[in-house]
C-alpha cells in the first residue's frame, strides 16, 4: 500500500525504533496458540524501552468494559511520564477477577529486569476476552525479552502484538523543528473489532521530539479524532483499545510548550503517522480484499462531512457490494440518507474511483447513465475511493474502511480455536 504524503515530512524505516533513544524486542514466551487463523507460532510478548524518561500521553477505548491493562496504565500516566511499554497478544486480560493484579505484575517484572520504576511502565494486552491470563510464561520470558532489546528490534516487537493481522503495520517519519531533525515512528495492531469510537486498536508511537506532556496529550487527542476514529472494519469497539505516545526529547529541539508553528509541524507529523497506520488497518480488515476511502466534501461543517463519510464506510450492504465489485450506488445513497446529519439529499453527487479512473454514478440525488463495465474495472482495484459532494458548504472529511468478505465470518467463527 502506498503511504499518503503529508507536507514537509520524510518517510524513514525503523518503526518504533526510528526515533533516537528507543529500543524494542519481541519473543514467543508461550502464550501463542495455533488455530484456524494462525499458521505458525509467533512472538506474543513485546517491550519498548526509552533510554531516558519520556513525556507520555494516551487515549483509551470508550467501551464500558475495559481491559485491566488500561486501568493500570491510566494510573501510571497520571503524571504524564513513562519509560517503557510491555504488551502481550493472545490474551486480552479482560473481565478477569485478577486482571489488575496480573497487569501490575507485568509492570513490576519489567521494572525488576530493567531497573526502572514500575509506575513508568505502560502495559497493554490484546487477544481473547474473558480467559485468565497466565502470568508464568510472561515471567519466565521476561529476562530473555529484556536482554534482547535493541535499536533494531521494532519488527520483533511488531510481530508480538499481532493477532488476526495478516500484515505488519508500522511507519516512521522525519521532520524539522527549529532546525533540529526530529523522528517519529509507530506500530499498530488491528484487523477486526475495529470501529470509530476511540481508539480502535493498540497503537504505540515514539518520538525524539521535546514536547510537554500537556501539549502531547492535546495533539494526540486531536489527531485521534481525524485518523483512528475514522476507521471502521466491522462496527465493533474493543475493550482494550489504546494509543499511546512517548517523547524522549533526544532530538534536542527547543521544548514545545505552546501552540505555535513548531507545534503544528509536530501535530502534522503525528497525523502522518496515525493516518497511514489507520489506512493500513482498514486495508487489513479481517478477510478484507480492498481498502475503501470515503471523502465527503461540500458539507456545511466538518462534523456533517465526518458523519456522512462514516455512515458509508460502516454500511454492511455497501461493503458487501465492494467485495462483489458491484457499482450499486444505491447502497451508497442509502447510507448517506440515514446519516444523522442535516443536508439536502437532492443536491448530493457521488463518484467512485481507483487507480483505473473515476466515474460519476449519481448527480443531484439521482442516478446517471454510466458504463457498468468501466465501473467494474475501477472496482477491481485494491484501493477504492468514494467521493461524495453535499454541495452545501466548504467542509471536508475522510473515513476509511474495507469490504465485507466470506473470510471475515470464517475468521471470527473460530477465533478462540
Amino acid at each position: 500500500m502506498e503511504l499518503k504524503k503529508v507536507e514537509n515530512i520524510k518517510f524513514v524505516d525503523g518503526g518504533v525504533c526510528a526515533a533516537k533513544g528507543f529500543k524494542a524486542n519481541g519473543i514467543q514466551c508461550g502464550l501463542a496458540h495455533a488455530g484456524a487463523h494462525v499458521t505458525k507460532k509467533k512472538n506474543d510478548l513485546a517491550v519498548i524501552l526509552a533510554d531516558k524518561e519520556c513525556t507520555a500521553a494516551a487515549v483509551y477505548t470508550t467501551n464500558k468494559v475495559k481491559g485491566a491493562p488500561i486501568l493500570v496504565t491510566k494510573e501510571h500516566l497520571k503524571n504524564g511520564k513513562a519509560r517503557a511499554v510491555i504488551v502481550n497478544s493472545v490474551n486480552a486480560n479482560t473481565c478477569n477477577a485478577d486482571g489488575v493484579e496480573k497487569a501490575s505484575k507485568m509492570c513490576s517484572l519489567v521494572s525488576a529486569e530493567l531497573g526502572i520504576d514500575e509506575n513508568d511502565v505502560i502495559v497493554a494486552s490484546t487477544g481473547v476476552i474473558g480467559q485468565v491470563l497466565p502470568i508464568e510464561p510472561i515471567e519466565k520470558g521476561m529476562k530473555s525479552l529484556c536482554e534482547g532489546l535493541s535499536y533494531e528490534g521494532n519488527k520483533a516487537a511488531l510481530e508480538a502484538i499481532m493477532t488476526t493481522d495478516t500484515q505488519p503495520k508500522e511507519v516512521a517519519v522525519q521532520f524539522e523543528i527549529g532546525g533540529k531533525t526530529c523522528t517519529m515512528g509507530g506500530m499498530l495492531k488491528g484487523s477486526g473489532m475495529i470501529h470509530p469510537n476511540m481508539a480502535t486498536t493498540l497503537t504505540f508511537i515514539t518520538t525524539d521530539a521535546d514536547i510537554s506532556a500537556e501539549l502531547l496529550q492535546r495533539a494526540l487527542s486531536d489527531v485521534v479524532k481525524i485518523t483512528l476514529n475514522r476507521v471502521s472494519v466491522d462496527g465493533d469497539t474493543s475493550t482494550n483499545d489504546m494509543v499511546c505516545v512517548m517523547a524522549s526529547g533526544m532530538a534536542e529541539n527547543a521544548p514545545l510548550t505552546k501552540e505555535d508553528n513548531d507545534y503544528e509541524v509536530f501535530r502534522n507529523s503525528l497525523y502522518a503517522v496515525m493516518m497511514n497506520l489507520g489506512r493500513m488497518m482498514a486495508r487489513d480488515g479481517e478477510g478484507a480484499t480492498k481498502l475503501i476511502e470515503c471523502c465527503c466534501s461540500g458539507a456545511d461543517s466538518e462534523k456533517t462531512a465526518e458523519i456522512v463519510a462514516k455512515s458509508v464506510i460502516t454500511s454492511s450492504l455497501f461493503k458487501a457490494a465492494m467485495f462483489g465489485e458491484d457499482a450499486n450506488w444505491g447502497r451508497i445513497l442509502c447510507a448517506i440518507g440515514y446519516a444523522q446529519a442535516e443536508f439536502d439529499i437532492s443536491k448530493v453527487d457521488v463518484s467512485i474511483g481507483s487507480s483505473k479512473g473515476t466515474i460519476d454514478v449519481c448527480k443531484n440525488g439521482a442516478g446517471v447513465d454510466f458504463s457498468e463495465e468501466t465501473a467494474k474495472t475501477i472496482l477491481m482495484e485494491e484501493e477504492i475511493q468514494i467521493y461524495i459532494n453535499l454541495n452545501a458548504g466548504n467542509s471536508t472529511a475522510v473515513a476509511w474502511g474495507c469490504d465485507l468478505t466470506y473470510d471475515y465470518v470464517k475468521i471470527n467463527g473460530d477465533y478462540r480455536s
